[in-house]
């Protein structure tokens, strides 16, 4: 697979197994043939990827110029962040089954539980068609659709679910959104046949955030606690602000870690691209403890050293984020702004 986009797009995120070539200024010049000499093997198909596909297209004619087995990726890097798999976790204790939804590209985790004949959704970020087929396949009838949060690096296909299956749309009671919904009280469960989610306010990535623990199989923690690092506070906020998230994001973080070690936690999204191998991405939270440096501070060390280690913040979090709170239709580019790696987490 051969990767075009300039060096600046790539070191952003990039398909693993891809080799850069960086030629692109000379395609964007029209430079006729910028191939001649360059060491690609002939014996296997080529793959072309860009942003978007078009700059790939000129590649690939000029890769079958020279007598390559050559296609183009069509939709680039946007399609690549939109491709997704499952992985599948049983939890007989709590007579549920939890499928893990992961956008390939993008790293975004949803999750479609179920237990007996009714399933919920959490986070939801794929096509809704997704989960429908699921539930389906399953035997599972979708009752409620739930978000741990106001995200700020996908758009949220929560309310467009839970309207086409006319499901109920669960959100925290503090959330922004400037739409319908049933509000989430803390320590309300949730139920789900035969079994439920139990609601945990976590505020400190924002102040909306919650999580949902499902009996004592596992917690999905949203962007509040991540498998190796935790969510980041500095999102819409200013310094102050942020000082302020951090210190109540390690007071919601040390009420998570005072449940069992053995509960499974599910985040709502990875950094690293998501294979498709089955396998559930998930560590039990003795493990995350150990993993996790932040953890183990106390407040005052907590809070200079979470905000010193924040990445930069995603691309177009401030629109995606205002398209998430408002009931209007997406505008036409609306998923573009999804390009990119996702930058919730801080180790």
């Amino acid at each position: 697979m051969l990767d075009v986009r300039p060096a600046d797009q790539r070191a952003e995120w990039a398909i693993p197994g891809s080799r850069h070539v960086p030629v692109y200024e000379q395609l964007k010049a029209g430079v006729a043939q910028v191939f001649e000499g360059m060491a690609i093997p002939q014996n296997q198909p080529v793959v072309t990827v860009c942003a978007a596909g078009r700059m790939s297209q000129r590649v690939a004619v000029q890769l079958q110029v020279l007598g390559y087995d050559v296609y183009s990726l069509t939709g680039g890097m946007g399609a690549w962040g939109g491709m997704w798999n499952t992985a599948e976790l049983v939890l007989p204790a709590e007579q549920a089954t939890v499928v893990q939804v992961r956008r390939t590209g993008k790293g975004c985790l949803s999750y479609l539980i179920g237990s007996r004949n009714e399933a919920v959704v959490v986070d939801a970020s794929v096509d809704p068609a997704v989960y429908q087929e699921l539930a389906a396949r399953y035997g599972w009838r979708i009752t409620a659709v739930l978000e741990t949060h106001l995200h700020a690096d996908h758009l949220s296909r929560a309310r467009d679910l839970a309207t086409q299956i006319g499901a109920r749309l669960l959100l925290p009671a503090n959330s922004p959104a400037r739409f319908a919904f049933v509000p989430l009280a803390a320590e309300e469960p949730v139920p789900v046949g035969n079994t439920s989610l139990q609601v945990l306010a976590t505020p400190g990535h924002t102040w909306d955030s919650v999580c949902f623990r499902l009996g004592n199989g596992a917690l999905l923690t949203g962007d509040t606690l991540f498998l190796q690092g935790v969510g980041r506070p500095d999102l819409k906020a200013d310094e102050a602000e942020a000082e302020a998230k951090a210190r109540q994001l390690h007071a919601s973080l040390q009420a998570l870690l005072a449940l069992s070690d053995t509960l499974w936690v599910l985040p709502a999204h990875t950094s690293e691209p998501v294979p498709f191998d089955g396998r559930v991405l998930a560590a039990t939270l003795g493990e995350v403890r150990h993993h996790t440096s932040l953890l183990n501070l106390a407040p005052a060390a907590f809070v200079p050293a979470l905000l010193s280690r924040v990445p930069p913040a995603p691309g177009n979090y401030h629109r995606i984020s205002q398209l998430n709170a408002e009931a209007a239709p997406w505008p036409a580019e609306a998923e573009a702004l999804e390009a990119g790696a996702n930058r919730c987490a801080v180790r």
